[in-house]
Parts: structure tokens; C-alpha cells; sequence
């Protein structure tokens, strides 16, 4: 064949001219199975096929896959090439495995042997092919077989230069996905003086590998420090011109120098004396050529010089121990704070963030405090606005939080709608840490609802009432301003549910002035009644009742409120509930059975803010460890104050809405704890915040094996029976539930706990609904973060809507990389049937009238099974309930036995169900019966029941 430009391959090259020159992608395509026609009959029945031909046609193949057709032939060609001594085969078959074969694949095996002999090779071409394959792939398999090949080439002597580099990245790409089976120890020793290497190459790659070897075991590999400080003075000590293979635009090996920082700051400053002196030497020099001249006015030469810049003042920060070097970084950073380019301010202001929380350098950063400001108002990048905000939040001290604050409430009358939020909550949290006078507290508050009222969560105003009900110093003013504020016209939501709280609460010590009297703070807050939303409505119904026990005499016009027919058949279950039991608890109760029940809030235990957790869980960098903001997590959802003595339930909650669409709007986070509830610590506390309020939530006990490897099957039928808990854990994740149902209608939240101190990346959570269970749930998942710090949580909410019956569970696959190496989880979700049934009451006759109806064999479901418990009536009764069916009391004959009933609803039906269960004490035995119109949910529902008994 005669000879063409590069490899010679004519053929290839036709074919390429042919596919370019096609006409229409029908043509492309006809002329792709011509050859893939004939590139398959030269495979299967030419056995004379020397390598030069294998070759030409597996780059055939390569060439047809890339452009996006799917090849099912060829690989044992390409595997066969990799035997061959020529270096153009063995590339071809090198990089049609790396490209075609998946590390399941059967070929695999023999892909590993042939990778095995040329890393044995005394050719360093084969050796790098082999290498850049392994790191292509990485599979468990090849770090398994190749775990002590790899290692024993980076170290060896012999090893010429390019390879080392090779190995060295190969077997960080083994670490990050497989680093449980890269036996590290024994060459340990070895690894670190690489860094001593003479050649430049060899040493930039190894200290990436042995950054993250130290990010795995810091105390193993300590002895890089020493080393890396040296190799960091030679750099920074040495000419361009004394590195000139390694130099960019004038600064020496600047790759090199980041990554040498960046492996400085996995440890605290160097014991050794000589050490600390010659690194604080190296991070002065780079300091001061900061300040010089650029030797080029090129954009390259400042990006490499600012990149060794920005990286050497984070090893400062880090080290936190010279005064000096952290003023003189403040200065250096002060400087970028005005600069033409929007990324090196960005940075700046980034990096004075966390400047701003060493003692030393803080008033440093404070005298950029104007600049910062003038930022915040003129700069035209959303991002650097966003940075601005996190620096004046970290420099903000009592000595100008007021000015900060004030400043801060000004420009969120024009802040941008993303970071209005996070603006919200670190106000708040200022207004609260460094508040002197608490009216500037209260004032600050009331401004931020007003100002940003859509953007204020419930742990902001919940905060603002528990700081007033803890101090008495505050209530009288609290009650002034919030009623002078409800006489806006336009007054938001949220500023009524605070002025119900404090009015309902504080409003006697106003009531003495004509202009706030009894009647004008009730006529004030009913005029703004019907412009609330339900779950407000709630919360001003409660504070109606409290003004009965303040105020006697103005108890006839709430009455009427409470008896008029907009409250007493609200379509709102929860208000219509509120209003009847409010107006007969005012009419039966004398007035010290209202003093005892409606007493005031008792101050609130202090516990770690709520809403400093809030900002911690929405960007953990920006907020400090340490902070003198405590707080409890919830306010109880309506406000009356039930004594132990009288009565340890909690008082209704405000429910939730439903909306005009078919999810309902179910406020998981609502339901707060008593005042005096507290969680305990320990090692189940990620979920804490979420399961304070359930008795059985916490924990592992939620049917997990004691390892807390899996969730079992047994673990998840005890979610049959109750709405909320963990259901799964292991050493590194917490997956807890919390749910709520109303008819076919429900919402889950699934919370994702990092237990570890280290970051989950790439986390994705994807439902799986197939089969039956694809028709008979509609299930609407919400996007989850993709990343979970160390020690944070995040949720993910799932719409269900109930179509048909099912008797399948929904799956959850996650999967997520945690410290370089990939997880994978797959769980079932504990949605059942029994969830979409409503209890149903009914007397004898009419149970009986129904049971007879149902008499056909395919509407009953009769289950005969042995007790796994002890047969006991009051947790029989609970299950019952739990279950979602009600109890009916004397309507068998048997008092023995348990007679139940409820109503499943789906989309299109409601289906009755009828449940009879007979308890046999002396064998220990139950006989179930089931009988509903659908016998398909007669018979999950046994099925679902039976487990519980």
C-alpha cells in the first residue's frame, strides 16, 4: 500500500474524505454499515490480518463511535493489538480500550495482564501507554491487581523521569476512586522525597499525590513539610532564568509553588524552629515581589503571580500565628479592593472574609471598612456584591455594628433578589450578637420585615419573639412599636404573625394608652384578618383568645368573630377546629381556669440560633465557629402555654394550606417543640433539629442493623405506622424522613446528613418508579444540592400524588463521592398504601350493613397468622390507629376482638375498608379480615397489617 502523509493509513483516510463529503446524514449512514459491513467480514473470515491492517480497522471502528454510533465488534482486535512491539499498535489499542471497553467488561481480565507486562517493560513508551490507559480507566480491578506495579515504579531508581510523572498521576487517579486497596505504607518514606527530586516535573506531580495521600493520614506523611518549605525556598529564592524550563511569563515553576502551599495548609505552622524561619522567609519574599513592578504587561504574567499571591496569604491565614505576615496580607489585599479586574477583587474580598476572624489582622480589615461599602453599592458583578456582604458581616464587632447594620439594611431596599435572603439572616444575627440596647434590636427587625418581608424566614421572626419574651426589659416596647407598625397599609404577613405573637402576649402594657386600648389592638389586627393566609389566620385566632384572659371586657366582640360562619365552617379544618374549640374553652371556662391555660409564654431555654444555623447550612464558610447568639430551634405553633399539670399535649397547629393544584403545600418544618424541650447530643444529631418533636425519630433504632450498614426490610415496615424517623445510617451518611398526608395528597422530606467532616460532591438522589408503580404513584421530587459539607444537612422534598392503589415501594438510588471515592445507595422509600387512608366512624348497624354488603370472595382478604408480640389491647389499638383506620368501640359481639374502619383515597375513588382482627391469647394466634369493594386492596392492606402483629 503506498504511503500517505503520518501513519501511512490510506484507507482511513478515504473513509474520513467520504463521511465529510456526504450529502445528508442518510447517506452517512449508509455509508458507515457499508464499512462496518466490511470491516466485519475482514475480522471474521480474513485470519491472515497483519497488525498494520487490525490497526486501520479498529480506527475505523474509533472513528465511527466518535461520531455517535454504537460499535459492538472489534474489541478482541483491539485488545490483540496491545501484544504488539510496534508503538502506533499498541497506541491505537491502548486508547480503543480506554475509549470503548467499560470496566465490567469480560476483556477486562485480559486488558489487566497485557497493562501488567508493559509496566514491566524496559520500554518507557509502553510503560507510559499502559499508565495513561490505567488512569483512564482506574477501575477497582486494575488498583487491586496494579496496587504495588504503580508505586514500585514511581519509586524505583531506574525509572526514567517521564515515567515517574506518569505513575505519579496514575496512582492518584487509583487513590481518589479505589483508596482502600493502594497499600501506601511501605512506601511512604520513599513518596515524600520526591519532592527532593531534580526534576521539576517529577516533583509537580508528586505533590499533587502526596497532597491527597496527606489528606488521608496527615500524621504519616508529616515529614513532606520540611521538605516542601525547602523546595518552596529554591522556587521563591531562585531568577526566572534559573528555572527557565519551568518559568511562565517570568515566574518561576508557579504550578509547582500552589501546590506546595496548598500542602502546607493540610498541617499547623512547623515546630521546628529553622523551618517556620524559612517558610515565614519564603512567604515575605513572595510578599514583597507582590509589590514590585511586573516584568510583563501581560495578562498570563499577573494570573501566575497573583496565583502564588493569593495562595501564600492563605497559608498565612491558616497558620493564624504572625501578626506581621497577616497585616502585611490585609494591606496587599486592601490594594486588590480597587482593582480594574472583577476576579482579583472578588478574591480580595474573599480572602479578608476569613482575615476578618483572626485576631490579629481584624482591625487590619476594618479600615477598609468604607471601601467595602462603596463596593457593596457600585459594583456591577452580582458575585462581588455577594462578597462584600460576607466581609462586612465577618468585620462587623460592637464597635460598628450599628453603622454596619444600618448600612446593610439600606442597600436591601435594592438588593439583588438572590442574596436578599442570606442579607435577612445575617442582619439578624448582627442585631442580635451586638446588641447593647434591645429596642435597636427590635427596631432592626421590624425594618428588615418591612423592607425585605417576603425574604424573612421563620426562624428570623420566631427569634425576635423569644428575645422579647426572655427579656423583660424590651416587652412594653416591643408591643409600641409592632402595633405602630401593623398601621401601615401595606403591611406584610409576616409583620402580623409578629404583632399577633407580642400583642397577644404583651399588648396589657399599652393597653392603658386610649390610642392603643383593648379594642383598637383587636379592631387593628382583625382588619388585617381576611388578607392572611391560613396558617396566619391560625396564629391571630390564638392571640384573639389570649386578649380574652388580657382583657375581659372586649370578650363579646371576639366571640362573634370566633361564632361567625367565615371561622365556624372554614373549608380549613384547622381554623374551623381553632374557632370551636376557642369559643367554647371562653364560654365554659371560668376566668382562672383561662388565667391557668392561657398564662404567659415562660422564657424560652437558650440553645444555639436557629438562624445562625440557617446560614451555616446555606454557606458554612462565611459564618464564624464561634458566636454569642443562642436560641431555641422552634416557637410552638400557637401560642397558648398548656401546664404540664393540666394537660402534657401540645396545643393544634396551625395546618398548613392546601393548593389549587394537586400537591399539598405541607410546611414539614412547622411543628415546633414545647418550650421546654431540648435535644440530646450524640451521634444521631444531624437529624436532630428535625426529629426533636417525635418521641421514637431519633436514633438508630428504626430497624438498622447495629453496624448501620443497611436499611432493612424490617426497618422500613415500622415507617407502616408512623410518619417520621431515620430511615437509614452508616458511618458516613444519615437519611431521616419526615412526612405528612392529607387524602391522596402527600409530601415527604428526606434529610441527608454528612456525618463526616468532609465534603459529599457530586451527591444525586433519583427516584425510580417503574412498573405498576409508575401509573399508580405521581411523584414529583425537587432538585437536591449537590454538595453536603462535613456535618451538615440538606433536604429533598418529594409532591405525591396517590392515583391508584400499589403495593410497591418507590426507590431512591443515591450516589455521591466522599473523600475521592464514589457510593452508591439504593433505598426504598417508606411510602404504603394504609398512608392515603382517613380513619371512618360509624355505629353498629351501619359497620354490619357495610361488612354483609361485601360478602363476595374477591372483595374480602382473611390472613390466620401467629402473633410476634405479645397480644396487648392498648398497643393492638395503636397500631390500629398508627395504621390510619379508626377504632370502633362495641361493635362486636367479642370484646376481644377489633373492629376498624377508614377510607382510602386515590385520584379518581374513595374505597371503603372495613378491618376485623380477632386475637386468640390462649395460642397466641390473630385471624385478620379484611373486606373492602377492591379485593387488590384488601389484600396489600393484609399484607401490610400482618407484619405489625
Amino acid at each position: 500500500m503506498p504511503a500517505v502523509k503520518g501513519d501511512g493509513m490510506r484507507g482511513l483516510a478515504v473513509f474520513i474524505s467520504d463521511i465529510r463529503n456526504c450529502k445528508s446524514k442518510e447517506a452517512e449512514i449508509k455509508r458507515i454499515n457499508k464499512e462496518l459491513a466490511n470491516i466485519r467480514n475482514k475480522f471474521k473470515g480474513d485470519k491472515t490480518l497483519d497488525g498494520y491492517q487490525k490497526k486501520k480497522y479498529v480506527c475505523k471502528l474509533l472513528f465511527i463511535f466518535l461520531l455517535g454510533h454504537d460499535i459492538d465488534f472489534g474489541h478482541m482486535e483491539a485488545v490483540n493489538l496491545l501484544s504488539s512491539n510496534k508503538y502506533t499498535e499498541k497506541q491505537i489499542g491502548y486508547l480503543f480500550i480506554s475509549v470503548l471497553i467499560s470496566a465490567s467488561s469480560d476483556l477486562m481480565k485480559l486488558v489487566i495482564q497485557s497493562i501488567k507486562n508493559d509496566l514491566g517493560s524496559r520500554n518507557p513508551i509502553h510503560v507510559n501507554l499502559a499508565l495513561q490507559c490505567v488512569a483512564n480507566i482506574g477501575s477497582r480491578e486494575m488498583a487491586d491487581t496494579l496496587s504495588s506495579d504503580i508505586p514500585r515504579l514511581l519509586v524505583s531508581g531506574d525509572t526514567i523521569d517521564s515515567v515517574k510523572q506518569s505513575a505519579a498521576l496514575t496512582l492518584l487517579k487509583l487513590l481518589r476512586s479505589s483508596h482502600d486497596l493502594i497499600p501506601m505504607g511501605e512506601w511512604t518514606s520513599r513518596i515524600v522525597h520526591l519532592l527532593n527530586d531534580q526534576h521539576m516535573g517529577v516533583v509537580t506531580s508528586a505533590a499533587s499525590l502526596i497532597e491527597a495521600l496527606v489528606k488521608k493520614n496527615p500524621e504519616e506523611y508529616k515529614g513532606c513539610v520540611s521538605l516542601a518549605v525547602s523546595r518552596l525556598s529554591r522556587i521563591v529564592t531562585s531568577s526566572y532564568t534559573d528555572l527557565q524550563d519551568y518559568t511562565y511569563y517570568f515566574v518561576p515553576a508557579p504550578w509547582l509553588s500552589v501546590k506546595l502551599l496548598r500542602l502546607l495548609q493540610n498541617y499547623p505552622p512547623p515546630e521546628d524552629p529553622s523551618v517556620r524561619t524559612r517558610l515565614t522567609e519564603c512567604l515575605e519574599t513572595i510578599l514583597n515581589k507582590a509589590q514590585e513592578p511586573p516584568k510583563s504587561k501581560k495578562v498570563q504574567h499577573s494570573n501566575a503571580k497573583n496565583a502564588v499571591l493569593f495562595e501564600a496569604i492563605n497559608l498565612i491565614i491558616h497558620m493564624d500565628s504572625d501578626p506581621n505576615l497577616l497585616v502585611r496580607a490585609c494591606n496587599q489585599l486592601g490594594q486588590f479592593l480597587q482593582h480594574k479586574e472583577t476576579n482579583l477583587r472578588y478574591l480580595a474580598l474573599e480572602s479578608m472574609c476569613l482575615l476578618a476572624t483572626s485576631e490579629f489582622s481584624h482591625e487590619a480589615v476594618k479600615k477598609h471598612q468604607d471601601t467595602v461599602i462603596t463596593a457593596l453599592k457600585t459594583e456591577r458583578d452580582v458575585s462581588v456584591r455577594q462578597r462584600a456582604v460576607d466581609l462586612l458581616y465577618a468585620m462587623c464587632d460592637r464597635t460598628n455594628a450599628e453603622e454596619i447594620v444600618g448600612e446593610m439594611l439600606e442597600y436591601l431596599e435594592t438588593a439583588d433578589y438572590s442574596i436578599r435572603e442570606e442579607m435577612v439572616l445575617k442582619v439578624a444575627i448582627l442585631a442580635e450578637k451586638y446588641a447593647v440596647d434591645y429596642t435597636w434590636y427590635v427596631d432592626v427587625i421590624l425594618n428588615l420585615i418591612r423592607i425585605a418581608g417576603d425574604y424573612v424566614s421563620e426562624e428570623v421572626w420566631y427569634r425576635v419573639i423569644q428575645i422579647v419574651i426572655n427579656r423583660d426589659d424590651v416587652q412594653g416596647y416591643a408591643a409600641k412599636t409592632v402595633f405602630e407598625a401593623l398601621q401601615a397599609p401595606a403591611c406584610h404577613e409576616n409583620m402580623v404573625k409578629v404583632g399577633g405573637y407580642i400583642l397577644g402576649e404583651f399588648g396589657n402594657l399599652i393597653a392603658g394608652d386610649p390610642r392603643s386600648s383593648p379594642v383598637v389592638q383587636f379592631q387593628l389586627l382583625h382588619s388585617k384578618f381576611h388578607l392572611c393566609g391560613p396558617a396566619t389566620r391560625g396564629l391571630l385566632l390564638s392571640t384573639y383568645i389570649k386578649f380574652i384572659n388580657l382583657f375581659p371586657e372586649i370578650k363579646p366582640q371576639i366571640q362573634d368573630v370566633l361564632k361567625s360562619d367565615n371561622n365556624m365552617r372554614n373549608p380549613d379544618v384547622e381554623l374551623q377546629q381553632r374557632a370551636i374549640e376557642y369559643l367554647q374553652l371562653s364560654s365554659v371556662a371560668s376566668q382562672d381556669v383561662l388565667a391557668t391555660v392561657l398564662e404567659e409564654m415562660p422564657p424560652f431555654p437558650e440553645r444555639e440560633s436557629s438562624i445562625l444555623a440557617k446560614l451555616k447550612k446555606k454557606k458554612p464558610s462565611s459564618v464564624p465557629e464561634q458566636t454569642e447568639a443562642k436560641e431555641q430551634h422552634r416557637l410552638p405553633a400557637a401560642q397558648m402555654n398548656i401546664n404540664a399539670a393540666a394537660d402534657s399535649s401540645q396545643p393544634p397547629p396551625v395546618s398548613s394550606p392546601t393548593s389549587s393544584g394537586s400537591a399539598i403545600l405541607l410546611e414539614l418544618d412547622s411543628a415546633a417543640p414545647t418550650s421546654t424541650a431540648a435535644p440530646s447530643g450524640g451521634s444521631a444529631g444531624y437529624l436532630v433539629d428535625v426529629f426533636d418533636t417525635l418521641g421514637s425519630g431519633g436514633g438508630t433504632s428504626n430497624g438498622l442493623e447495629s453496624n448501620g450498614t443497611a436499611a432493612t426490610d424490617e426497618g422500613l415496615k415500622k415507617f407502616i405506622l408512623k410518619h417520621n424517623g431515620v430511615l437509614y445510617e452508616n458511618d458516613l451518611l444519615q437519611i431521616g424522613i419526615k412526612s405528612e398526608y392529607r387524602q391522596n395528597l402527600a409530601r415527604i422530606g428526606v434529610f441527608y446528613g454528612n456525618k463526616t467532616s468532609f465534603q459529599f460532591t457530586n451527591f444525586k438522589a433519583d427516584l425510580n418508579t417503574t412498573g405498576p408503580l409508575a401509573s399508580a404513584l405521581q411523584m414529583t421530587p425537587k432538585a437536591v444540592e449537590p454538595t453536603i459539607d462535613g456535618g451538615a444537612q440538606v433536604q429533598q422534598m418529594f409532591n405525591i400524588e396517590c392515583i391508584t392503589e400499589f403495593s410497591q415501594n418507590p426507590t431512591l438510588e443515591l450516589s455521591y463521592i466522599h473523600s475521592g471515592a464514589a457510593q452508591r445507595l439504593t433505598l426504598k422509600l417508606p411510602v404504603f398504601l394504609n398512608k392515603f387512608i382517613e380513619p371512618a366512624e360509624m355505629n353498629s348497624e351501619s359497620f354490619f350493613t357495610r361488612w354483609k354488603a361485601l360478602s363476595q370472595p374477591n372483595q374480602e382478604c382473611q390472613k390466620i397468622f401467629k402473633a410476634q408480640f405479645p397480644i396487648d389491647t392498648e398497643q393492638t389499638k395503636a397500631k390500629l390507629i398508627g395504621f390510619g383506620v379508626s377504632i370502633l368501640e362495641g361493635i362486636d359481639p367479642n370484646p376481644d376482638n377489633f373492629v376498624s374502619a377508614g377510607i382510602l383515597h386515590t385520584r379518581t375513588s374513595q374505597t371503603g375498608c372495613l378491618i376485623r382482627l380477632e386475637p386468640n391469647k390462649q395460642v397466641e394466634m390473630y385471624r385478620l379480615t379484611i373486606r373492602s369493594t377492591k379485593d387488590s386492596v384488601a389484600s396489600i392492606l393484609g399484607d401490610l397489617l400482618e407484619g405489625q402483629f
